[in-house]
């Protein structure tokens, strides 16, 4: 299997899971099981797998779970560092406090709440230019209300209905480096980029779930 080319990862593990509440009480999000295997344990190893040497993980909520059950990350081939945010951040004040680990290199963006077989080789290793940003997007599913953009020739064009985001991008640390570190959503940077005309994309037509329920969290299970 080719190798993308991207070497450094983030996983955001930081939320707090409140609409999978109760399981989320005790345990983090990340470590809930799918098929025997905390959801986490499965992800690192897709990165593994793709040829990332090294992740970064955020913690807030039930952090020291995380980092107790992953430790140094070698039990995945692994070199795995964690951002521990004392107040909440979002999305994308999460990666802007942890923007130092990457250098100036592009990484891959794993949201820490998602099961999919998508193959991470098949990710640029740089989002192409004039992009900042590259995101993997899947048709709407059934079972979402509305969805997040519409897409066309490697673009997305504005936000729409005909596809959702899935997670899963490639982002140019340049970004968010001018960003203070602060809470904020990544979403309202993908608007930015939109109204920019800088928005890539790609799109995914396999197995993919957001585990944002616990309805959906059984359905997986």
């Amino acid at each position: 299997m080719s190798q993308s080319g991207l070497r450094k990862a983030m996983i955001l593990a930081a939320g707090k899971g409140t609409r999978l509440a109760p399981l989320t009480h005790r345990t983090p999000k990340p470590l809930l099981p799918i098929k025997g295997r905390p959801l986490l344990h499965w992800q690192l190893q897709w990165l593994a797998d793709s040829g990332i040497e090294a992740c970064m993980i955020n913690l807030h909520h039930l952090g020291e779970q995380i980092q107790a059950d992953i430790g140094d990350g070698s039990q995945f081939g692994l070199k795995v560092s964690y951002s521990h945010e004392a107040q909440l951040l979002d999305s994308g004040g999460g990666i802007r406090n942890a923007l130092d680990f990457f250098n100036d290199t592009p990484f891959l963006l794993l949201n820490g709440d998602i099961w999919t077989d998508f193959d991470f080789t098949t990710l640029p290793a740089a989002p192409p230019a004039p992009a900042r940003l590259h995101l993997v997007l899947t048709p709407t599913p059934a079972v979402r209300d509305q969805g997040d953009f519409d897409f066309a020739q490697g673009w997305v064009q504005q936000r729409g209905t005909s596809h959702v985001y899935c997670g899963i991008a490639v982002l140019h640390p340049a970004l968010l480096r001018d960003r203070k570190i602060e809470p904020f959503s990544l979403r309202d940077v993908f608007f930015a980029e939109i109204d920019a005309g800088r928005l890539s994309a790609q799109t995914f037509h396999g197995v993919w779930h957001d585990i944002g329920s616990v309805e959906e969290y059984e359905h997986l299970r």
